[in-house]
């Protein structure tokens, strides 16, 4: 398939001058369900992935087959512009490479390399960075495993929440020199640090999350974020939601009784019946 639309519009997304709320999106339905709402793009993350593949939590136990693999059956289903969470790129730089390779092969617009030593190693109870000289490195190796331009890698780090902001500025300062399309910043708290961070890179700055105190799309804009992702609801209330029917129909409720089932109009469009009856008519008869 040709990839490059999609590609195209992340970028212009990472170059514009707002902010955009992307869906967490983990299953071809998911995606678009975001894409029909209008949901300008999609964050695919390696939590969720492990959620959905293995129902396992988010411990690295996902490899990176399986996290492609996922990722390909999403974005053959739609054309959502999807930024995937590659988390460490599933070892050293090498390994890296192998990521960007796989996850561009499965269509992905946009990647993030993260600079935390996964899995956490034997003996330790809390996550360390790696050095700065390996983060470096690794997204070196990102950026030179892309084939495609288009697609844009990302340089993360949660350093703010492990050695602190010192450390993080020196970071972003060092990954922005690399080559990466952009800076995905997760545990950032305060105005005060969004501030600090935007000067010290002039690339497109993402975060993992908000909290209610930076939650200010034009304070954001002025500041160079472009994303700014607001957790994976979706997944979590769809598993609610699954748990809530079984027990109804456990329970002896009858089927026809059961209350927040989709309606077959939205079924229809979201699995493209029409254009499965319409191959069907043309290729079958």
């Amino acid at each position: 398939m040709n990839w490059t639309g999609r590609r195209q519009r992340m970028r212009a997304i990472l170059e514009g001058k707002e902010v955009i709320y992307p869906a967490s999106v983990y299953d071809p339905l998911s995606a678009r369900t975001a894409e029909e709402i209008g949901f300008e793009a999609g964050m695919y993350a390696g939590s969720v992935a492990s959620l959905a593949v293995l129902g396992a939590p988010d411990l690295i136990l996902l490899t990176l087959t399986e996290f492609a693999q996922q990722a390909l059956r999403i974005n053959r289903a739609c054309a959502l512009p999807v930024l995937a969470d590659a988390d460490h790129g599933y070892g050293n730089a090498l390994n890296v490479m192998r990521t960007v390779e796989e996850l561009e092969a499965a269509g992905i617009a946009a990647l993030t390399i993260e600079d935390t030593l996964l899995p956490r190693p034997f003996g330790e109870d809390t996550l360390r960075p790696v050095s700065i000289e390996e983060g470096v490195g690794k997204m070196k190796a990102a950026v030179a495993a892309r084939g495609d331009k288009n697609m844009a890698v990302l340089a993360r780090t949660g350093a703010i929440t492990m050695t602190g902001l010192d450390d993080t500025l020196a970071r972003v300062a060092a990954y922005s020199k690399t080559g990466v399309d952009g800076i995905f910043l997760a545990g950032i708290r305060t105005k005060a640090e969004i501030e600090a961070v935007h000067a010290a890179t002039k690339l497109p700055i993402l975060f993992g999350a908000l909290v209610p105190e930076i939650d200010d799309k034009p304070f954001l804009a002025a500041h160079g974020v472009r994303f700014a992702l607001q957790g994976h609801s979706p997944f979590m209330a769809g598993i609610e939601a699954v748990r809530r029917t079984m027990q109804a129909l456990r329970d002896g409720i009858k089927p026809k009784d059961l209350t927040g089932m989709p309606q077959e109009a939205f079924m229809e469009r979201i699995t493209r019946g029409a254009a499965v009856k319409r191959d069907t008519d043309s290729f079958m008869r």
